[in-house]
């Protein structure tokens, strides 16, 4: 039987950990080091900024960029080491898990996603940032 949307999400959510905005905050301020990723598209991260500090990397590319073996014009550098902690975000949490999910498959270690995304980085009153261009 074909998956839908919902089901590759709670698929994800099974085996990765969405974590509350509160905690992304607190973990990112511990470990400087973090990653914070945001796979919105392009055109849906310039609607509801940025989480300082986040890269975006649309859903679409984040195994790409993720990619080792790849050659390194597609690779980004700051997704080479497996040890360094990621949190995912997107606009409602769903396409978080789909791309956290899909960085514990490809090995990364500590990996998490925002539970409701940015709708839920707003909510909690923590800042945004305009898309840098």
């Amino acid at each position: 039987m074909a998956k839908t949307f919902g089901d590759m999400v709670a698929e994800a959510r099974a085996h990765v950990p969405g974590i509350t905005a509160a905690e992304a905050r607190r973990r990112v301020a511990e470990r400087p080091e973090t990653l914070l990723i945001d796979v919105q598209d392009a055109s849906d991260i310039a609607a509801c900024g940025l989480i300082p500090g986040a890269v975006p990397i649309s859903l679409g590319m984040l195994a790409i960029r993720a990619d080792r073996e790849l050659p390194e014009a597609y690779r980004d550098h700051r997704l080479q080491d497996r040890a360094r902690p990621v949190i995912v975000t997107c606009g409602a949490g769903g396409q978080a898990a789909l791309g956290a999910y899909t960085l514990r498959q490809m090995g990364f270690e500590d990996v998490a996603f925002i539970d409701g995304g940015m709708r839920a980085w707003k909510e909690a009153g923590l800042p945004t940032e305009p898309v840098r261009t």
